[in-house]
């Protein structure tokens, strides 16, 4: 009989507050960029102003992301991830990692 290495192993847990559809689409958005306009952000999700708004002030409580409001050349919001909310997304990115690789039978990351 062959023996499970991952018995016994911590298992990982996903973080919630990330996992939530709109607020992981929006992450996976901000990480290759440095600021993204908040109009873009809408668009590319394909949600209203009030439904992003949410999230991004969700996001905020947390520190995850940071916002700014220009007004040159036109006024517009701007977002960005916080450090923090890089390290986040990278942990919940890595979790789902583990979690696959456990899936697939291989060794954990």
């Amino acid at each position: 009989m062959t023996e499970n290495p991952t018995v016994g192993a911590r298992r990982p847990t996903i973080d919630a507050f990330l996992h939530q559809p709109a607020r992981l689409s929006l992450m996976a958005l901000l990480a290759p960029a440095e600021w993204v306009d908040f109009g873009f952000l809408r668009d590319s999700l394909e949600t209203t102003d009030s439904a992003l708004s949410k999230q991004v002030a969700a996001l905020e409580d947390v520190g995850y992301v940071e916002l700014r409001k220009e007004s040159r050349p036109r006024r517009r919001t701007v977002i960005r991830m916080s450090d923090a909310g890089r390290a986040a997304f990278a942990a919940y990115i890595d979790t789902l990692e583990r979690i696959v690789a456990e899936v697939r039978g291989g060794p954990p990351v």
